[in-house]
């Protein structure tokens, strides 16, 4: 395969990826919104607090884990705790760490939206 050829394929693959993934947060958006007042970071942020261990994480790891700045994440968890989903709080062990905490309320959402969620990834994935 020629140079030229190389890259023209690894371009289409690249858009095709790009925008598969363009519909399937586009749908995800559009249908947790509607549905359960919650945008997908949202969404992805109650997740990984209702399914760790503690019902808690760092803030520093849900910056990794939904790919958001500090100062973004920061005001997203502000926007589910004026709503009573969840709460902040120091770390005992390290003054300096804030944990991210699901409330009832908070869970509660969550496992509202779930099944939403999955059938939307269902049926945005296997088209």
């Amino acid at each position: 395969m020629t140079a030229r050829k190389n890259d023209q394929a690894l371009l289409g693959e690249w858009h095709q990826l790009a925008g598969r993934h363009a519909v399937v947060v586009s749908a995800l958006e559009r249908s947790l919104e509607v549905n359960h007042g919650l945008g997908l970071k949202e969404f992805e942020v109650l997740e990984r607090l209702a399914s760790s261990e503690a019902s808690e994480c760092r803030m520093q790891e849900l910056t990794e884990v939904t790919h958001l700045s500090q100062s973004a994440l920061s005001r997203l968890v502000g926007r589910l705790e004026a709503e009573g989903l969840v709460t902040r709080a120091i770390c005992a062990s390290d003054r300096r760490g804030i944990y991210a905490h699901i409330t009832d309320a908070g869970r509660t959402r969550y496992e509202e939206a779930r099944p939403t969620h999955r059938a939307v990834l269902a049926e945005t994935l296997s088209a």
